[in-house]
């Protein structure tokens, strides 16, 4: 008999239980909809004022005089290498030299980096463009090519003109830029309580040095090291170690530890609970300042967890450190420029037919003409030469060894 029939034939006093029954159940639902409505809407309400509470730059096509347009390659770059880079999102990423001062629009930019979000794979990788690295700082600033150190870039016109240098000279079509001095590494490390780093003897001579100076600058307590080995580090530690350059490799090391933080940082961070990215939220957010929008960041952060960090290395791939002297002081030169570039976009895109733009050309001409310097001179140039990808060369001469007239 059906359910229907069943019903029927109950007398009416039954039915009428029947159908009370049947609206609470209905209430019930209605009810446990309308809280999970209500929580959904107080998180992201919650996400918006933490959102807020970033300081936002001014958008690219500002018409403020101190901010100029972002320069973006999609005119100078080959119709195919457009088309392999849209399944990416490029995003630069800076770490100002201002001691913590709690302004992330000034100074120099000891730390950049290009994570390249593969959307397709939902891979990331980083690369660290050595702050030393000779690139045309002056882009768009009605100059012909001044190539200088890298981190000049920000400090002459903040992360609009430090992006304008990598898209130049890199090929590259970054719009997106998130920048931070190292007191967020500290306050976010000690909030997903440390990481795991593994200290050699090399590095543990000068990490208590870096480790005072961190400190006074935060305000923390420090707390020396006194062994080798792997071992958990508080915040003011890990960015103590990831300021280290003293070592074999100077700053190409650096660099190098630096990846090797954001990593153990992204490790941890996907293993917390909602609390404590709560509370990064809260207070690491007023630290951080981008031109993403409030928007943006929800349609990131909403997929986050599902990405994966691929791989890090630094750029150039091969190098030449040499010593210009005067205002541009000891300089890491691309060997070249041109096939260093065509290293990075196989690095980024596994694009194995991507072809320079005439700007990267001109550049790597200029400045083989004006300084020597050729793949022959590289530490590394089977790099460069459509070979694999190499990591950073640590055994490469210090900065300081060779010395070169201009």
């Amino acid at each position: 008999m059906s359910k229907k029939n069943q019903q029927s034939t109950l007398d009416p006093r039954e039915q009428k239980k029947l159908l009370k029954k049947k609206r609470k159940k209905r209430k019930i639902i209605l009810l446990v909809v309308e809280v999970l409505i209500l929580l959904i809407v107080l998180g992201m309400l919650y996400v918006w004022q933490a959102l807020n509470k970033i300081e936002k730059d001014p958008p690219a096509n500002t018409n403020d005089d101190t901010q100029e347009d972002m320069t973006t390659n999609e005119d100078q770059l080959e119709d195919e290498t457009i088309e392999i880079m849209k399944g990416y999102e490029d995003v630069a990423l800076f770490g100002v030299d201002n001691y913590f001062n709690g302004h992330a629009d000034s100074g120099n930019s000891d730390v950049i980096m290009i994570a390249s979000i593969n959307n397709d794979t939902k891979e990331v990788k980083l690369v660290s463009v050595y702050r030393d690295t000779f690139l045309d700082t002056d882009i768009n600033r009605d100059t012909s090519p001044n190539f200088h150190k890298a981190n000049r870039a920000f400090a002459i016109g903040g992360a609009t003109q430090a992006c304008n240098m990598l898209n130049a000279s890199l090929d590259l079509d970054i719009e997106h830029y998130i920048t931070v001095d190292f007191k967020v590494v500290t306050d976010v490390v000690n909030m997903l309580g440390g990481v795991d780093i593994d200290v050699d003897a090399a590095e543990l001579k000068y990490i208590n040095h870096h480790i005072d100076t961190t400190a006074k600058a935060t305000g923390d307590t420090p707390v020396h090291l006194t062994t080798t080995g792997l071992q958990t580090l508080n915040g003011t530690q890990a960015t103590a170690y990831a300021r280290i350059r003293s070592t074999a490799g100077s700053d190409f090391a650096r660099a190098e530890r630096q990846r090797e933080v954001i990593n153990e940082v992204v490790k941890k961070a996907k293993k917390s609970d909602l609390a404590t990215i709560n509370q990064i939220i809260n207070q690491v957010f007023p630290e951080i300042s981008t031109n993403y929008t409030n928007m943006d960041i929800l349609r990131l952060a909403s997929s986050m967890f599902s990405y994966e960090l691929a791989g890090s290395t630094g750029f150039p791939f091969s190098k030449y450190p040499a010593r210009l002297g005067g205002s541009k002081g000891d300089v890491v030169i691309c060997a070249d420029l041109e096939n260093n570039v065509r290293a990075l976009h196989r690095y980024l895109y596994n694009d194995t037919e991507y072809v320079p733009s005439g700007t990267v050309i001109n550049y790597s001409n200029l400045i083989t003409a004006n300084y020597g310097i050729t793949i022959d001179h590289g530490d590394n140039p089977e790099a460069v030469q459509g070979g694999a990808i190499a990591s950073d060369n640590f055994d490469a001469p210090a900065e300081t060894d060779t010395t070169m007239t201009q």
